[in-house]
């Protein structure tokens, strides 16, 4: 009797001290992904009181997400193998099993992960903002949204394109920075160069002290020259330095103005024509038979 009360005895002791280390391991799991989900607030909040642009507060929240989701993930991984040692059970067929299905998952979603990965990157190298007019492959438009899982946007026709992160190879952004309104313009091979040239300076300096222009153009008109001679006109080539995303509305506003100063001037903006030129004698009419 007092053999089997010592063998309960010491059976219940070894379970309390189970208990205590699951209690322990589960507690300092809980307390270590407390204080560094923590520090990553507190790192994260230290970061977007020197930021002052709300995008970029956003981008770093989402980030914060992302290092906060990942910390819990690791420790609860690594609690849960501890318990499972400390219960007995042997934790390398459950590794293995885990890996063959990790490895099977892996082949089945790795366009899925290939998203998150490429997500996550960029949003750490602020390569996309919301906000922000870009080109992704075939698709561009307004970012709406960015996420770890897709980018989306609104082209100029309103159409919605939910673009996969994990497709975006090389990413075109239209507004960072600034921007420049290129434009081409077509004249009659007869006209003045230089004259006409002198004309796209005036009305470009023109539109530039225009107070509903002023802060969109941040530098004076850039006159490259002639950029090619077409089958109709020779063309010449011009550009504004203006703020991110004015671009469009100062090529537009610039091209209404020169029409009306070439029409002032005498400007002849060319027509796709066609001209004719024959020896001399090939047009003469031929004598009417009994006429010679």
């Amino acid at each position: 009797m007092t053999a089997d009360w010592a063998w309960a005895l010491n059976g219940a002791g070894t379970w309390a001290v189970t208990a205590l280390r699951i209690v322990a391991i589960v507690a300092i799991a809980w307390i270590a992904t407390s204080v560094l989900q923590g520090l990553i607030r507190r790192f994260r909040e230290r970061i977007a009181q020197r930021m002052d642009d709300a995008e970029s507060v956003k981008r770093a929240a989402t980030l914060g997400r992302v290092f906060r989701y990942l910390v819990a993930v690791v420790m609860s991984l690594v609690a849960g193998v501890l318990v499972l040692s400390e219960i007995g059970i042997s934790v390398a067929p459950i590794l293995g099993a885990a890996g063959v299905v990790g490895l099977a998952v892996g082949f089945g979603a790795q366009s899925l992960v290939k998203d998150y990965f490429t997500g996550f990157f960029l949003l750490l190298e602020n390569q996309i903002r919301q906000g922000d007019v870009v080109k992704l492959g075939e698709h561009s438009g307004l970012v709406e949204e960015v996420t770890l899982r897709y980018v989306r946007l609104r082209d100029y026709d309103g159409h919605v394109h939910f673009v996969p992160n994990g497709q975006i190879g090389a990413v075109v952004n239209l507004s960072r920075g600034h921007a420049q309104a290129v434009v081409d313009v077509g004249v009659a091979y007869r006209e003045d160069l230089d004259r006409v040239m002198a004309v796209m300076l005036q009305v470009a300096q023109l539109l530039r002290e225009d107070a509903a222009y002023r802060e969109r153009i941040l530098d004076k008109f850039e006159l490259a020259g002639v950029e090619r001679w077409d089958e109709s006109a020779i063309v010449l080539r011009g550009r504004f330095r203006v703020a991110p995303l004015a671009q469009w509305d100062v090529r537009r506003e610039y091209l209404r103005r020169l029409k009306a100063a070439f029409d002032h001037h005498g400007i002849e903006i060319p027509f796709p024509q066609l001209a004719l030129h024959a020896p001399p004698g090939i047009l003469t009419p031929s004598p009417l038979p009994g006429h010679a």
